[in-house]
């Protein structure tokens, strides 16, 4: 049996090359090593990369038990809390998912519609025309005020006001690749004082875990507050015991999906305002599919077009905001791919390389929409939101934001890439964004004749 291989340079040379360049250097590795291979990063526990579909179905479509995923996250555990959802394993792990579910599918996800088409009209009508403005900043404005409104359930108010600005900075904390090196490097973990990285982080957090308390212990002693926010159905679920989530772990999990879901869709977004931009063919098509919906229809029915869902699907593709899926432990003897791994060994699906296999996606580096829709592919070819049991739980409320915030944007603005240079990917976080925000400038308003519900 072949042996897997991998880079053979210092670990603390990896890890730079992990954080600074991450997707040149895997796609060296991958041209040099193959499928398989093994990475070593300084201060982390050695692990392998797999990027064939075949092999990423036998990691995720074993039985759960055979993986733990929760503690190869302990680096996240500072900002995120014991409790986050990306953190447990095992039964913990069940209950709680069980837990966030029901506001996260279903009919809970579709009456976010409109509430996600209001945002978004509320900031791009503050755009002025003729001028230059951050899609991925624009964006990042769209996604919180989300955030804020659907999951945490705050729109107004004094706590609305003082938690807001606490998020965006503490977001920016990691917003890039040396910033986010603090996530990678335990010993940059260190609260030095105010004035400290570290120190800023633990702050903020605590200010917003401050704020949350209040809102949680309000709504406790009132339940009337209660609303169909996603915080307020997680405070009225209970598990078959008629035990609900205690106060950490409810504030444990919104620090979870607020870091999951507000940067993560952002980047998405703007990179989507790239590529159709970038493509007129893409654009023109989309605005064709965009303009021929009838007037007064179920923002549901636009986040079903067949364009722009594939739109939305090679841009999840071509730039995956998570270029890996979480790290799965194996907690015994495993075979994957005819390799044979031992108790503790960390196996890493490869998003990212998987998504440019040029035998499942030809010229995969060129932004092709139609390849979603001439060919269906599995959820092992095509996996932006990871799998297995570990799948982001907020997918479904991702997609349908990306769709309708593309579609109000699109279908109401004229817009044009302020460069016609490159965008070039780049860290920031843990995420893969574009590394100048995506210029965009505002021409006017496209006039078009219907009058649309969501549009």
């Amino acid at each position: 049996m072949k042996s897997i291989s991998g880079p053979r340079s210092l670990s603390i040379i990896q890890l730079i090359n992990w954080i600074f360049r991450p997707l040149d250097f895997l796609e060296e590795c991958a041209s040099k090593y193959g499928d398989i291979f093994n990475l070593n990063l300084m201060g982390l526990p050695p692990f392998t990369v797999v990027t064939n579909p075949q092999g990423i179905q036998e990691i995720l479509s074993v039985d759960a038990q055979k993986f733990d995923v929760g503690r190869t996250n302990d680096l996240a555990k500072s900002l995120l809390g014991d409790n986050s959802l990306v953190l447990l394993d095992g039964t913990r792990h069940r209950r709680q998912r069980k837990l966030m579910m029901p506001p996260f599918h279903g009919e809970k996800v579709k009456s976010y519609a409109e509430t996600i088409c209001h945002i978004a009209e509320k900031v791009a009508s503050q755009w002025r025309e003729k001028s230059t403005f951050s899609a991925h900043k624009a964006m990042q404005d769209i996604t919180l005020e989300t955030i804020l409104h659907v999951v945490f359930g705050l729109s107004e108010g004094k706590r609305y006001q003082q938690i807001k600005p606490l998020l965006i900075e503490l977001l920016d904390l990691t917003g890039s690749p040396l910033k986010a090196s603090v996530i990678f490097l335990p010993l940059l973990q260190l609260d030095l004082g105010a004035w400290s990285p570290w120190g800023k982080v633990v702050r903020r957090r605590s200010k917003i875990y401050e704020l949350l308390q209040a809102e949680i212990e309000q709504r406790r002693a009132n339940p009337e507050l209660l609303g169909s926010d996603v915080l307020s159905l997680m405070m009225s679920a209970s598990d078959e015991d008629g035990h609900g989530l205690s106060d950490i772990e409810l504030k444990d999990q919104m620090m979870t999906l607020l870091v999951a879901g507000h940067e993560t869709t952002a980047t998405a977004l703007a990179w989507a305002l790239y590529w159709i931009h970038k493509s007129p063919q893409v654009k023109q098509k989309l605005l064709a599919e965009l303009d021929g919906v009838e007037s007064q229809v179920d923002p549901l029915t636009i986040s079903r077009l067949p364009y722009l869902t594939a739109v939305c699907n090679e841009t999840l593709r071509i730039y995956p905001v998570a270029f890996i899926a979480f790290l799965r432990f194996a907690k015994s003897p495993i075979e994957i791919m005819g390799h044979q791994f031992d108790t503790g060994k960390m196996l890493a699906p490869c998003i990212y390389l998987t998504h440019h296999r040029e035998d499942l996606y030809s010229e995969a580096k060129k932004f092709k929409p139609e390849r979603f829709l001439e060919r269906q592919f599995s959820t092992y070819e095509f996996l932006p939101f990871g799998g297995g049991n570990r799948r982001c739980i907020g997918y479904a409320l991702a997609l349908l934001e990306m769709k309708l915030v593309l579609a109000k944007i699109l279908t109401k603005y004229d817009l044009t890439l302020a460069s016609d240079r490159p965008v070039l990917p780049n860290r920031r976080g843990a995420t893969i964004a574009p590394h100048n925000g995506v210029p965009l400038i505002l021409r006017g308003q496209r006039s078009v004749k219907k009058t649309r519900a969501c549009l």
